[in-house]
């Protein structure tokens, strides 16, 4: 069992005991080859030297995941190591690639979780914990990469969590090759959702498990060549037909019995049910009930599995007729009849059976009766009718139940099968095979034998697959192996299968009439008597036993000869196949001619043997993968752990076998041929040299540097993980030369494909088109030749009847005529006078009736009248009262709005006047101004040419001596020019003053103009403070409406008649329309304080033009808008620029406040467009920034009111009866300058005012606050894709490393490991910190960027932590050491980042750090629980320190973890939360969600001054952006 090791004395061994199997102890002694012992329980055991095992004082606490790493591999090494794992609940062991799962015999939730599938998906096998996932994982990996079909074999015996194990690998197995179902249920949920159904009608309780399966099955899982599910198929094996009819004590019957039994009581009433105790094949066992299942909640349970897997109603229905018709069955006994051997039904309740039987099969009572009782024996000469006496009738009746059900069972395992669906085209599957395991009971029957049988056949196969082929391998390629002995079991199969063995001597028996179960029993005798399986107990003539490979089994052969035949009756056959019912006819198919006369015999032994080889050849033909499952006590309880229990199936199983072989063998080997042809690329020298493959394969591994393997004589031998270096190695030279090759490919191949489609798509589409176009005019001469043929033939047959129709209906209607003709006249006469005596009658007494019921009526109206009116004047009166008061307040608030409309209409005018009146006036001035400046410019003029002219006429004038007559005119010409000047010179200065004059009334026009506008403004300000009046008044009026809307409806509801409230009005008050200005319910009323505002076409067209113009004007500066925020515009004074100006663009239009506009919706679609590269972080930071910015002025600016929130149907709705008042108002172009000159005013602020939002503003606000959450979310998980394929080369130091420590050393190659690994840190700080400067560099608020790295660093606790949980590996000192270094740089990269974009950084990962710093203390035995959970490790939970503490190893110092002590107490508060709360998961949970608010950001960002911000280029030259030129003094 193991190498042999000395024995001295004070060495701590393991020896036998008859109670525990193993027990520990200390040698004391040795004598010769005897080995005195102190066992722990304090006895003392003398035992032979070489039954004593050494114990391994240096395991691990918690044991180990693979046993092949034990220290001393043995019996009682690996049963400790199984106890020791299963009081952990590590219910899963490996031993090689054979995993062990003990049953816990209570649900592990945090074992079989999504979360758990994920960490196993993809996962090498070994680098995770032990689990049913590894094997399904590694099953799909090797299905996928080598082209192969797998198998998985889940074995064990009853009660061991077979079943259950199934369904784990087939949920595995969807979750890895599931699809999402366009229609329906998917193939994975079908064949998931089968098993409620195959466990109802195939599962029962037995003595060792409460829901054993009776029955085999095989579930191929088959994949299509991307690895989806595309199909699956259950084959079933032996169902366990007995136990229909017999059943003992404490077993049940099949559940479904028991469900239908507790069915809601309509359908109980509908199968003529009643408590299972009253059913003869249900009250055979005292076990009615079952703890942990709720009859009634399985019964539902199975109808929503049986809607899932494709059966629909009918035939459920149809199905449980049958369950409840098998049931009635067994209720029907027999009495003694009057002739001899014969039978009749006992009593009346029997009879009752027989008829509920009867009509739930839908068939003759008579006819069941009689098959029931009679036989038919045909014979060459004649058919003879044979009774049968009360026992060979209840033979019959049981018969006929276990065949119906068996039928049943059968229909349902293929309804399974072709709802499901095989795929044709799949050449790959895996399948997973659940199949009882071995029985041994005090009455074993041949039920037993068949599953014992198989289980032979299986331990067969899994020695071939782990023993002989090794062995034979190794043997064949003449390698050194050292053989080893085991426990061949093909005797036993020969025994059973073999020509000549039980089985063929069983059908021998049954063949022959007159054979019975003793004679049967001899004939074994006899012929096995010197068989060393087989042998015969004392004291017994029909007992016989089985030296199996899992131990002896003694059967009963008193009821083989019956079970082994499969025949159905022929009365059976023919009453059933008659059924009215197609479901139970269709169980029932006729059987051919030669058969349907007589029941012919057919072995079930024998098609079984048939089926199970069929099974073995499809397991030969795939890569099987072994589950041992493990029952650890007989008792089906949690926390017990029986030990002979458990090495009697580690000894049958072959587990320790397949350890040995697992550690010391080479799993992986390979031809020459195809090792040179896989790993050729690995030394390409190799190939172009003439070296044969043997001598290319040993150059070839010299090279890798690869030990330990062997090379044979056509293969070559690899250890455990060798394979898996070559390939990598391999994929590095592949990968670079594929990358190469596709570049240069790629474009050819694609363009080659396209022209060959192409070519091939126009020659398909003339074939398929001539194709069609022939058939489809055979089609058309066919069925043209067919309805001439016809309708000439049915023609000439209607003629012929109609013929022969009319002769003989003349003929008998001439009769019949005649003789109704007379029978008529005396009828007439007879009825002519009876009608003359009833109509005296009926007159008289209809008389005397009207005349007594019209007093009455009279009487009674009266009274009743009075009534109503009476009720009917006090309803008006009240609501008379409340009409008055609502009208007369209706009538005032429309009085006011009038008023006012009125007076604004007035100061229209009014300043319309006065501006037409002032722009006349300044014209005038301004062209009597001009007129003045021209004369006096012309007088100018004529001065300066008379000045000239009087300069010429001095020079050239003579001497005043001789002309003095000309001098003395010359100067009277002097004079009067000079007087002319003068007098220019004073109309000069009037004009100057009237100038002077006209300015001063000019200046005083433009005083008085600024005042007009001043008061328009404050106009205006009134004007919306009405505005915002009229609204709530609106609202006001909305609501009374709806009071009386519900105040008419429950004067409606109280009212006796309709009729009298159909004349008053509808509602309390009329709203008059704006045609006529009538009431509603037609009444005139009329104001004196109201002017009608009459507007012709004329005014209306002159009003729509400018309207038209704005809204042309303001699209133009939205379309500039949108295509300048879609360019990046970048930053000012670390402000985002386009959040900046599309909030100050929308506040200069009122966006905010209009009932309908598309600007938002242009501007969410440019925000999208930019974000669609989901790898841009640097477009993605941008747009953080912006959308963060934008959003928090829009959470300061726009702020809301009950109304606000409502849909823009429901605030037109609801304003309906005032808004029609200002609709003129709002459409008018004055209006619109209005609002254009109130936000002139507003523009220049630069402060932020808060607006009132309409609906399309706070969609908008939703909108952005969703864009904001997408991109945050976008980059966080950009940063987690980059650094989780580091953190899984983080958690785990270098081999390279670990090892030059455990030496002690401080070489370089230590000084390297220790770089590698801080680089693979340093990366994670590199990606960090770039992330860092991007957002930094786009100015997204601090607020975000320290929640982006709050989540990041929770993510990296969260995968380090739950890795660390998952890999014991990982679990130790010097891991603990490296990790710990890890963690120091990243504390290092928080404080470089400063706390304002760290923030709690640091603190997310608490779990890690506690969980490493745990690992690198060296007292830890020292350590209590109190101080574990206070001081060093108060976040961690109980679980998570259970599972460090029973994982952890030292492989640098030695040291061991904490007490024993401390791990009970453990234990014992996991035992306490578990009964407190419902899930026990160890593992950390990634949140993903988003960490703030809205108002969060609003709160810890600063206020932002938008007009500071320099707007581009594009924007500033553009004249309708001129309000973003002003800035804040």
């Amino acid at each position: 069992m193991g190498t042999p090791v000395n024995i001295i004395v004070g060495s701590h061994v393991w020896v036998e005991d008859p109670t525990l199997a193993w027990i520990d102890g200390e040698v004391v002694s040795i004598k010769n080859n005897e080995v005195h012992v102190q066992t722990s329980n304090g006895k003392k055991v003398t035992t032979d030297r070489s039954k004593v095992f050494p114990k391994d004082m240096e395991a691990p606490p918690g044991g180990v995941d693979d046993m092949t790493r034990l220290s001393y591999l043995h019996e009682p090494g690996v049963l400790q190591n199984l106890a020791t794992r299963y009081e952990l609940n590590e219910i899963y062991t490996y031993t090689g690639s054979i995993l062990i799962a003990v049953n816990p015999f209570q649900r592990l939730p945090h074992l079989y979780d999504t979360h758990m599938m994920e960490q196993y998906k993809g996962a090498d096998f070994g680098e995770l914990s032990p689990h049913v996932f590894a094997i399904a994982d590694v099953a799909y990996r090797a299905m996928i990469n080598e082209g192969k079909s797998n198998s998985i074999l889940v074995s064990g015996e009853s009660g061991a969590g077979k079943t259950e194990t199934t369904k784990m690998l087939m949920r595995y197995l969807a979750h890895l090759g599931g699809r999402s179902g366009v229609e329906g249920r998917t193939v994975e949920q079908q064949v998931l959702e089968s098993n409620p159904v195959l466990e109802a009608f195939g599962n029962a309780k037995t003595v060792r498990n409460n829901n054993s399966s009776r029955f085999g099955k095989f579930v191929e899982i088959q994949f299509d060549k991307t690895g989806r599910i595309s199909g699956a198929a259950i084959r079933t094996y032996l169902l366990e037909r007995s136990r229909v009819c017999q059943i003992n004590t404490p077993e049940r019957n099949y559940h479904c019995f028991y469900f239908l039994c507790a069915a809601p009581p309509e359908d109980i009433q509908r199968y003529k049910l009643s408590d299972p105790r009253s059913f003869h094949y249900l009250n055979q066992s005292s076990c009615i009930e079952v703890d942990g299942i709720n009859d009634a909640e399985e019964y539902l349970a199975t109808k929503r599995a049986m809607d899932i897997v494709g059966i629909n109603e009918e035939e459920q229905e149809a199905i449980f007729r049958v369950v409840a018709a098998v049931l009635h069955l067994g209720n029907i006994d027999f009495a003694k009849g009057t002739e001899i051997d014969s039978s009749v039904i006992k009593d009346d309740e029997s009879r009752f059976h027989l008829n509920t039987a009867a009509e739930l099969l839908k068939c003759d009572c008579t006819n069941l009766e009689k098959a029931l009782i009679t036989r038919v024996i045909v014979t060459p000469e004649e058919i003879i009718t044979r009774t049968l006496d009360p026992a060979s009738a209840i033979a019959s009746r049981d018969a006929l139940a276990k065949t119906i059900y068996s039928r049943l069972f059968d229909w349902i395992v293929e309804k399974i099968n072709v709802s499901i669906g095989q795929d044709p085209n799949s050449k790959q599957l895996i399948g997973v095979l659940d199949i009882y395991g071995f029985e041994s009971f005090k009455v074993n029957s041949f039920e037993q034998l068949c599953i014992n049988y198989t289980n032979e056949k299986l331990q067969q196969h899994f020695n071939q697959h782990v023993f002989k082929m090794e062995q034979e391998e190794y043997t064949r390629e003449e390698i050194n192996w050292s053989y080893i002995e085991f426990v061949d079991n093909q005797d036993v199969l020969d025994l059973i299968e073999k020509k000549g063995g039980l089985i063929a001597l069983l059908d021998e028996a049954c063949m022959f009439p007159r054979s019975t179960h003793e004679t049967f029993a001899q004939k074994l005798y006899t012929t096995f008597k010197n068989n060393k399986r087989f042998a015969k107990p004392k004291l017994s003539r029909t007992d016989f036993t089985v030296v199996h490979y899992a131990g002896d089994v003694t059967y009963q052969a008193d009821q083989f000869l019956d079970k082994n035949k499969d025949y159905v009756v022929a009365e059976h056959q023919d009453l059933l196949n008659a059924s009215s019912c197609p479901f139970v006819a269709g169980l029932f198919p006729p059987l051919p001619q030669e058969t349907s006369k007589s029941s012919k015999f057919s072995s079930i032994g024998s098609r079984f043997k048939l089926q199970l080889q069929s099974l073995m050849e499809t397991l030969s033909s795939t890569e099987p993968h072994y589950i041992r499952c493990v029952k650890p006590n007989n008792l089906l309880k949690p926390a017990i752990f029986e030990n002979t229990n458990v090495i009697q199936q580690l000894r049958c199983g072959g587990v320790l076998e397949a350890i040995r072989i697992s550690c010391a063998g080479y799993p992986t080997r390979k031809t020459f041929y195809e090792f040179v042809n896989r790993f050729g690329v690995l030394a390409p020298e190799v190939l172009e040299g003439s070296n044969d493959d043997k001598i290319a394969c040993q150059k070839i591994l010299e090279k890798m540097g690869l030990e330990n393997y062997q090379i044979g004589k056509t293969k070559v031998f690899l250890r455990a993980g060798q394979m898996a270096d070559l390939d990598a190695r391999r994929a590095e030279v592949l990968g670079r030369a594929a990358r190469i090759i596709q570049r240069q490919i790629c474009t050819y191949i694609a363009k080659k494909q396209f022209v060959e489609l192409k070519k091939s798509a126009t020659q398909l589409q003339s074939f398929v088109r001539g194709t069609l176009a022939r058939k489809l005019y055979g089609c058309m001469r066919w069925e043209a030749a067919a309805v001439k043929i016809q309708k000439n033939m049915r023609r000439h047959k209607a003629r012929e009847s109609y013929l022969q129709l009319q002769a003989a209906a003349v003929t008998l209607q001439t009769g019949l005529r005649a003789m109704s003709a007379r029978n008529e006249f005396r009828f007439r006469k007879e009825t002519k006078a009876a009608v003359h005596i009833q109509a005296r009658w009926r007159c008289h007494r209809d008389y005397s009736h009207y005349k007594n019921l019209q007093g009455a009526a009279l009487t009674y109206q009266c009274a009743w009248r009075q009534r109503l009116a009476r009720r009917e004047l006090r309803k008006l009166k009240m609501a008379a009262r409340e009409t008055g008061a609502l009208k007369e307040a209706k009538d005032k608030l429309e009085k006011r709005v009038e008023e006012l409309t009125w007076r604004l209409g007035l100061e229209k005018r009014l300043r319309t006047d006065l501006e037409e009146a002032k722009a006349q006036e300044i014209g005038k001035l301004q062209e009597t101004l001009h007129d003045m400046q021209l004369q006096v410019e012309e007088a100018k003029a004529m001065v300066v040419k008379e000045r000239e002219a009087a300069r010429k006429a001095i020079e050239d004038a003579p001497p005043v001596i001789k002309e003095t007559p000309v001098l003395v005119e010359d100067t009277e010409k002097i004079n009067s020019l000079t007087a002319e000047v003068e007098q220019l010179k004073a109309l000069l200065q009037t004009e100057r003053q009237a100038t002077e004059a006209a300015k001063r009334e000019h200046a005083e026009s433009e005083r008085r103009n600024e005042e007009l506008i001043k008061k328009f403004e404050v106009a205006e300000k009134k004007i919306e403070q009405l505005q915002d009046t009229v609204q709530r008044l609106e609202e006001k009026v909305t609501n009374m409406e709806s009071e009386n809307k519900v105040l008419r409806q429950q004067a409606v509801a109280i009212s006796p008649t309709a009729k009298s409230l159909a004349a008053y009005p509808k509602s309390p008050f009329q709203l008059k329309t704006p045609e006529n200005g009538n009431a509603i319910n037609g009444e005139v009323k009329s104001s004196p304080d109201v002017t009608p505002i009459s507007l012709n076409p004329k005014e209306l067209e002159a009003e729509e033009k400018p309207q038209k113009s704005l809204n042309e004007k303001q699209q133009e500066n939205q379309d500039l808008l949108i295509k300048c925020v879609s360019q990046d515009l970048g930053f000012s004074s670390g402000k985002p620029i386009a959040a900046c100006l599309i909030y100050r663009c929308l506040l200069h239009w009122r966006s905010f406040e209009v009932e309908r506009t598309g600007v938002f919706d242009r501007i969410i679609q440019t925000i999208g467009s930019a974000i669609e590269s989901p790898d841009n972080n640097d477009k993605l930071a941008y747009w953080l920034s912006n959308s963060s910015t934008l959003l928090l002025l829009l959470q300061r600016t726009l702020k809301t009111t009950g109304a606000a929130g409502l849909t823009p149907q429901r605030r037109r709705s609801s304003a309906a009866s005032f808004g029609r008042v200002f609709s003129g108002m709002r459409a008018s172009p004055q209006s619109a300058g209005r609002a254009f000159l109130g936000s002139r005013l507003i523009g220049g602020l630069g402060d932020l005012r808060q607006v009132e939002a309409k609906y399309p503003a706070l969609l908008f606000k939703q909108q952005l606050t969703a864009f904001l959450e997408k991109i945050y979310g976008m980059i966080r998980d950009n940063l987690k894709k980059e650094i989780s394929p580091l953190l899984g080369l983080c958690i785990q130091a270098p081999r390279t490393s670990r090892a030059s420590l455990i030496k002690g050393s401080r070489s370089q190659a230590n000084a390297l490991a220790q770089q590698t690994l801080i680089a693979h840190w340093q990366s994670i700080v590199k990606i960090l910190t770039n992330y860092l400067n991007v957002l930094k560099a786009n100015f997204v608020p601090s607020f975000l960027i320290s929640k982006v790295f709050t989540q990041i660093f929770s993510f990296i606790n969260v995968q380090l932590f739950n890795s660390l949980l998952l890999r014991r590996e990982c679990c130790s000192f010097s891991n603990g050491e490296y990790v710990k270094a890890g963690l120091a740089e990243l504390e290092q990269w928080c404080i470089y980042a400063t706390e304002e974009y760290a923030g709690s950084s640091w603190e997310e990962l608490k779990h890690i750090r506690q969980a490493v710093g745990f690992l690198v203390i060296h007292q830890k035995p020292k350590k209590t629980l109190k101080e574990i959970t206070n001081d060093l490790c108060p976040v961690l939970s109980i679980q998570q320190l259970y599972r460090i503490s029973t994982m952890y190893w030292d492989d640098k110092y030695g040291t061991h973890t904490v007490s024993s002590d401390v791990i009970s107490n453990m234990r014992v508060m996991m035992t306490e939360d578990s009964n407190n709360a419902g899930s026990s998961s160890f593992l950390l949970d990634d949140d993903s969600s988003i960490p703030f608010s809205v108002d969060d950001i609003s709160k810890s960002m600063t206020e932002i001054e938008v007009t500071d911000v320099d707007m581009p280029p594009l924007i500033r030259e553009n004249s309708g952006f001129t309000f973003l030129h002003q800035r804040k003094d």
